[in-house]
């Protein structure tokens, strides 16, 4: 066979072996039905804009909404996207999209209207102490009574119990959010603060949540579309082999055993078909031009990878 002849037969070939390759490394399927996931656990997607959970987290929705999972999940969004005066409009996309993806309800979705604390704006860093306080307020009312009660007793000493709240799992972006969006960067240290607020004065106890971030990658990883599973798929496993040989972490060990470090969740055609319906049958208002292109390369429509914050 000549050498023109090779490349002919190999060009032809490798569409079809990325794609037998894709389909066994999309979530649930045989081969990667060994990777960890979350099993029966309550958890709730911390979002800023309406669209966020299509066009980041769809890959992570969808597989964790898989009815054997037994998981609840809920979307918590902090602002209404009003930045161009449509806010009620968007409200409702959101939940038209959240169950497309596999949340049970529409009462699932949660919008905070709030735009003098959380407005939608490219250039306003949301107030930490804002997000930790309504996060406080949503899953776990018995912090701010243990506090109201030890000043009551005047000794200075938070409740014995453990700390407990109505949530499992927080999952949102990284400290980079992403896109580089303040209001994305925001919710990571919101979320931070809610947990070392939650785990203030509760030393020996494992902190009652887990908190996973999305991580953010280079501009070419970024436009990439499914061509990045490979890479994030060797990351992960080197990632996972660094955190094993890492210092144990023997304190919480008994809780952190339900929670992997790191999550990988990667769709089959037919999810990233629904997340791309999503968007364009869900936030019909947002589908721009550059849009199209987003949902068609963008590699959160294909893939999340996401990482344990340890606090």
């Amino acid at each position: 066979m000549s050498i023109e002849s090779s490349w002919v037969v190999i060009a032809l070939i490798t569409p079809f072996l990325f794609t037998a390759f894709w389909t066994l490394s999309a979530t649930g399927s045989p081969f990667t039905a060994s990777f960890r996931t979350l099993y029966n656990k309550r958890i709730c997607l911390l979002i800023a804009h309406p669209d966020d959970e299509a066009m980041f987290f769809s890959p992570t929705v969808l597989a964790l909404t898989r009815p054997e999972l037994g998981n609840h999940v809920k979307i918590l969004c902090l602002s209404t996207g009003d930045a161009d005066g449509l806010g009620e409009t968007r409200k409702k996309e959101i939940q038209k999209s959240a169950v497309h993806l596999g949340l049970r309800h529409e009462s699932d979705v949660f919008v905070i209207d709030d735009r003098s604390r959380f407005p939608d704006s490219m250039t306003t860093e949301w107030s930490t102490r804002d997000i930790s306080a309504l996060l406080a307020s949503a899953f776990a009312p018995e912090l701010s009574s243990s506090k109201n009660h030890s000043s009551a007793n005047g000794n200075g000493h938070a409740a014995e119990n453990g700390p407990k709240a109505t949530i499992d799992v927080i999952l949102t972006f990284d400290e980079h959010g992403v896109s580089n969006h303040p209001n994305h960067r925001s919710l990571y240290h919101g979320a931070v603060a809610f947990l070392k607020s939650l785990m203030k004065d509760k030393s020996g106890y494992s902190c009652p949540v887990a908190l996973y971030t999305l991580t953010t990658t280079n501009i070419a990883r970024k436009y990439s579309g499914i061509f990045d599973f490979p890479l994030t798929m060797l990351l992960g496993a080197v990632n996972t082999i660094r955190d094993s040989l890492g210092p144990s972490k023997s304190a919480s060990s008994s809780k952190d055993a339900d929670f992997a470090n790191r999550l990988l969740y990667v769709s089959s055609f037919n999810q990233w078909a629904r997340a791309r319906t999503a968007m364009t049958d869900g936030h019909k208002s947002q589908m721009l031009w550059f849009r199209w292109g987003w949902i068609t390369i963008g590699r959160y429509m294909f893939v999340n990878d996401l990482k344990q914050e340890r606090i």
